[in-house]
Formats: structure tokens, C-alpha cells, sequence
């Protein structure tokens, strides 16, 4: 672990908390942090990223703003997904330690208090495992435990099972992170990735405080190829192997009918034609869509788009770095007042 910076420099701990419609749990997570932050042993800001609310919910991070100001805000220009907004609270936070966590309180914070231990230790990224998930439905336990069966079996780093985003990243490994500026991110992945001292704190993951899961099936499924395909290049070969395969079971079946119409027995009909004509169109369309799937995320690099829009951020002190690679800050508020565009 390399703590580089001294208190003028910034907070010991940064929280990075990504925000979507959590007007009814916001009251409740400002009093958690609030009793968090009272016992951790250094100085500590809370950032907290709008992705986009639809509800009430930037109305009120912006009065725990200006009740607390150790609660900064960052307000996206719209929607950019839950990943992208850990990146962009990532980006700007200035602590020796970043901790992220959802805001739903699933992540229990007091967790907190335990994976800071481990830091101190000398770890560079503690993770937080989930030993057990309250409130959730069999079907998301159990496509939850497939998936990471999978992940495992194809990915080509160690990524930890039952492991979500809920972590603590000391500044140098943070450093490293930020150097990673794909478009299509799975963040747990990519901190398994960079390497460095690891270790992990086990917890039980609450259920929702109120309202619904916002990680919906098809968000989940999107997070899941992200993994896969980020992370791996055996889908690929899976495609090139099935191919073949299937290319194979072809010509001998080309020879077998050849046979067939030499010594006169024919098969009367087009159904078996039909069969095998469909069957090979299904495989020539599922190997083409792997190779288009990673194509696809070619096309977003090479693109270069930012990775994210900054509408506003409210308190982000002048020490906070807002010169973000891949990303746009339109305006950036400093104890209320508003800077040049960056």
C-alpha cells in the first residue's frame, strides 16, 4: 500500500456512490454515512453521482449538499449506466482510500469499518463478498451463481465469485484503474485485472431498503456479456470450434449423399434438405453474431466518444482534478460558485 499524500492533499476516505431514482432511500443512506463517517478514523467526503434521476432524487442530494458539505454531487447530463458512474466518481475522488458502494443500502456500511481495517494492513483493494443475498428471488441467486461459475471458467483474470462493486481501492491502485478508459466497463473485472494486494471481507447483502432493483434482467444480461467478452476471448474460439465442427458433419454429409445418388438411393423429398440447410443458416448466424459482438466494441473504441457528460457538480473543492480523460466536465461549482467550461 502507497499513501503518497498528506491530509492537505485530500480526505483520508472518498465514497463513491452511483445514484438512480433513490428518492426514498436517500434520507436513510444520509444518516447511515453520516454515523459511518463519525467512526472512521481520518477525514472523509461522500460522492454522489446522479445517473440520470427521473424522480426527486437530485432535489434532495442537492439539500444533503448544502446541509453537509462533505456530500459533493455529481449530476450527469443524462442516463450513462451504473458503471460509468462509479468511473466518473471515481475519477474525481481525492481520498488516500475510495470506497464504492450502491446507494440502495444492499452495502452495508458498516462493512466499511472492517474492509478500512484491511487497507491499513497493507492491502491494496479490499473487496466485499457477498455470503449471503437477502431478498432476492431464487431465479437471481441462481443465474447469479451460473454466471459466476462461468466468469471463472472463461475470464483470463482471477475474478472473485460472489463479489459485486462494493469495495475499498487504495490511491495508487485507483491510479492504475484510471488508466483503463474502455468503453464497455465491468469494474469489478478490471480491478481483478490491474493486480496488486488483494484480500476479501465477507458480509451478508441486505435486501432493498425501498423500492425496486434498478439492475433490471436485460441491464443484468448486458453486464454479463460486458464480462465475458471484456475479459475473454474464448467465445470466440467456442464460435471457431462449433464452426468447424459443424463444417465437418457437412462434407461428410455431402459424401454420403454423393454416395447415395452413385448407387441409386436417393431420399425422395426436401424435408431432410430443409433440416440441414436451416440448421447450418442457425450456426452460420450464431458464429457470426459472436464475431459481431466484439466487432461492435471495436467500433466504440475506435470511435473515442467520451465516456461520460458532467452537467454540474456541486461542492468538488479546487483541489479535485477535473481534467478527466474521455470525459466531458460542462461546469463545475466550487462552494457555489461556477468556473470556466473544461
Amino acid at each position: 500500500m502507497s499513501i503518497e499524500c498528506d491530509d492537505a492533499s485530500g480526505p483520508e476516505y472518498s465514497f463513491v456512490l452511483p445514484v438512480f431514482n433513490e428518492e426514498r432511500t436517500l434520507p436513510e443512506l444520509y444518516a447511515r454515512m453520516c454515523e459511518l463517517l463519525e467512526k472512521l478514523d481520518g477525514s472523509s467526503e461522500v460522492i454522489l453521482v446522479d445517473d440520470g434521476s427521473r424522480d426527486g432524487t437530485l432535489r434532495l442530494m442537492l439539500e444533503i449538499h448544502a446541509e453537509d458539505p462533505r456530500f459533493r454531487v455529481i449530476q450527469f447530463s443524462r442516463n450513462f449506466g451504473h458503471q460509468i458512474a462509479i468511473t466518473a466518481g471515481m475519477d474525481m475522488a481525492a481520498g488516500h482510500a475510495v470506497v464504492v458502494m450502491d446507494a440502495d443500502l444492499q452495502d452495508p456500511p458498516q462493512v466499511v469499518l472492517e474492509m478500512a481495517k484491511r487497507w491499513r494492513e497493507g492491502y491494496d483493494i479490499v473487496y466485499a463478498q457477498r455470503m449471503e443475498r437477502q431478498g432476492e428471488t431464487w431465479f437471481k441467486r441462481k443465474t447469479a451463481e451460473w454466471f459466476y461459475r462461468l466468469e471463472r471458467r472463461l475470464a483470463n483474470a482471477e475474478i472473485p465469485e460472489n463479489v459485486g462493486d462494493f469495495r475499498l481501492v487504495d490511491r495508487q491502485a485507483l491510479d492504475a484503474f484510471k488508466q483503463l478508459r474502455e468503453n464497455n466497463r465491468y469494474v469489478r473485472g478490471m480491478f481483478s485485472w490491474i493486480g496488486f494486494k488483494q484480500t476479501s471481507v465477507p458480509f451478508v447483502r441486505a435486501k432493498r431498503f425501498a423500492g425496486r432493483p434498478q439492475y433490471t434482467f436485460m441491464k443484468s444480461l448486458k453486464l454479463a456479456a460486458d464480462a465475458m467478452i471484456s475479459f475473454s476471448n474464448i467465445p470466440l474460439r467456442i464460435a471457431l470450434t462449433v464452426g468447424a465442427l459443424v463444417s465437418a458433419l457437412s462434407c461428410l454429409y455431402g459424401l454420403d449423399a454423393i454416395f447415395l445418388k452413385i448407387t441409386g438411393h436417393t431420399v425422395p423429398g426436401w424435408t431432410s434438405l430443409a433440416v440441414l440447410v436451416s440448421f447450418l443458416g442457425g450456426i452460420q448466424l450464431l458464429v457470426l453474431g459472436v464475431i459481431g459482438e466484439y466487432l461492435g466494441r471495436i467500433y466504440d473504441e475506435a470511435k473515442n466518444r467520451p465516456l461520460y457528460i458532467v452537467s454540474a457538480v456541486h461542492g468538488l473543492p479546487p483541489g479535485h482534478s477535473t481534467a478527466v480523460p474521455r470525459a466531458v466536465i460542462s461546469a463545475t461549482s466550487h462552494a457555489g460558485k461556477i468556473t470556466a467550461k473544461v
